[in-house]
């Protein structure tokens, strides 16, 4: 059995945010990619991630990626990468 580490107060509260702000607003307002950068930012796991977003891990996993290169070339992603390549 693993052990699990102790979650700081500050920890849980951050955890917490970022499920309200990804849950508490309706799906159109806050896109996928914009859930799972703020889930990310919040300390979540990618297997996380993907149960509150409602995808899989490896998705959330290519997302991350994406999200990153983006990030390393000053752009702002707003939805996943073959949604981008379909619309061109």
């Amino acid at each position: 059995m693993a052990k699990q580490r102790k979650v700081t107060f500050d920890e849980m509260a951050v955890r917490l945010l970022g499920i309200i702000a990804v849950k508490g607003l309706p799906s159109k307002e806050l896109p996928k990619m914009e859930q799972i950068a703020v889930l990310n930012k919040a300390g979540f796991t990618p297997k996380e991630i993907a149960d509150l977003v409602n995808s899989t891990p490896n998705a959330v996993r290519v997302a991350l990626f994406a999200i990153r290169k983006a990030e390393k070339k000053g752009r702002h992603i707003m939805r996943f990468p073959r949604e981008e390549e379909r619309d061109e």
